[in-house]
């Protein structure tokens, strides 16, 4: 029992720890406009579900002098007859996917070539905007310079999406999106840069045959001198990721997590490890102590410390519910057999799936 409350108490201090104090996107009153135009880059594959609804926010509300370009992925249903019905938007057809390319970064790549103005902005096409919300964007663009870049705020609608609850929690952790330091990672839902900063860290391309791009294009503007800065939609920007079912939802969290564990630092890491285990941990006493093999007492304070930490992270990260906090065991077990497949795909089987498309992994460098 000694040994659990270590590893719970480290666990539950570590999680606090790692998620930090991430900053929300919010109004200032005081924001200085950008002056120069803005392109605005939406690649999309299979998405006839989510586009129509964040081009229809963007007619509402779009900054001045903008563009919008959707890159039609090869999809294969109404993606690109849908934002087309759109007299504001301009479609273009990805070509041919080059060899050593990702889809996501060959799409961003082609929307890239077509941008003018001074500044870019990436979204992802399930991504919601609020009225305003790109201005407040390219004025905090300004005001920090480098790269700016949002996770929306996950919006749930059945069930089996609160699933993704500890994966969203897991990403800000890992991403260092709290700590307060120089060097953290990057969302690719939304990315804000100047077309200057974009070219001189070599833009897509830089990252043409990386599955979790974002991540990789944020240490491509560290590696250049330029700062990342990270901020949390909640009410400027939100989405409503994988909506077509548990697949789904099991199929993109396998494609990110082994790569985007391999990319976080080993400190943070062990953090996030130690972390997860207390969780595993305080499950395994409170069944314990239901067989009469524990403390009653202890494995409730226990159970009830994480519960409780778990609805405030999942409140910053998304809608979830405080039912899916109190349920934490579910979502451990979920997401400890997910990465164990990610970690099997990314590193025995060398490819993920996505969207109806095998990515073939790099052998990992000598």
């Amino acid at each position: 029992m000694v040994t659990t409350l270590l590893i719970c108490t480290s666990g539950w201090l570590l999680g606090w720890w790692a998620f930090g104090r991430v900053r929300s996107l919010r109004r200032t009153g005081s924001e200085v406009a950008p002056t120069g135009g803005v392109t605005i880059v939406i690649p999309a594959r299979n998405e006839e579900l989510s586009l129509p609804n964040l081009l229809a926010d963007l007619a509402a509300s779009r900054p001045e002098r903008s563009r919008v370009v959707v890159v039609d992925d090869h999809s294969t249903d109404r993606t690109a007859e849908l934002a087309a019905a759109f007299d504001f938007v301009e479609v273009v057809e990805a070509p041919p996917l080059p060899s050593g390319w990702t889809g996501k970064s060959w799409a961003c790549h082609t929307g890239a070539t077509a941008a003018n103005g001074e500044f870019i902005v990436f979204l992802d096409a399930d991504v919601r905007v609020g009225p305003g919300a790109l201005d407040v964007l390219l004025a905090d663009l300004v005001d920090r310079g480098g790269l700016v870049t949002v996770q929306p705020w996950h919006r749930t609608e059945r069930a089996y999406e609160q699933l993704s609850a500890l994966f969203n929690t897991i990403a800000i952790m890992g991403a260092a999106a709290g700590s307060g330091r120089r060097r953290c990672g990057a969302f690719g839902p939304v990315l804000a840069t100047s077309i200057a900063d974009y070219e001189r860290i070599g833009g897509h391309e830089s990252v043409r045959s990386e599955v979790v791009e974002d991540l990789a294009i944020a240490e491509r503007y560290h590696e250049h001198g330029l700062g990342v800065h990270v901020a949390l939609g909640r009410d400027e920007f939100r989405f409503r990721m994988y909506p077509a079912g548990i697949r789904q939802l099991a199929e993109g969290w396998t494609k990110n997590f082994a790569s985007g564990a391999s990319s976080t630092g080993p400190l943070r890491l062990l953090a996030i490890v130690v972390w997860i285990t207390a969780l595993g941990s305080a499950s395994i006493t409170m069944v314990d102590a239901v067989r009469g093999q524990a403390s009653v007492a202890v494995a409730v304070a226990l159970y009830g410390a994480f519960a409780a930490q778990l609805a405030v992270l999942f409140r910053r990260v998304g809608n979830f519910s405080p039912i899916t906090a109190l349920a934490f065991p579910v979502l451990v077990v979920f997401f400890v057999g997910v990465f164990v497949r990610s970690l099997w795909r990314t590193y025995v089987r060398r490819s993920v799936r996505w969207r109806d498309r095998q990515i073939e992994l790099r052998a990992p460098a000598s």
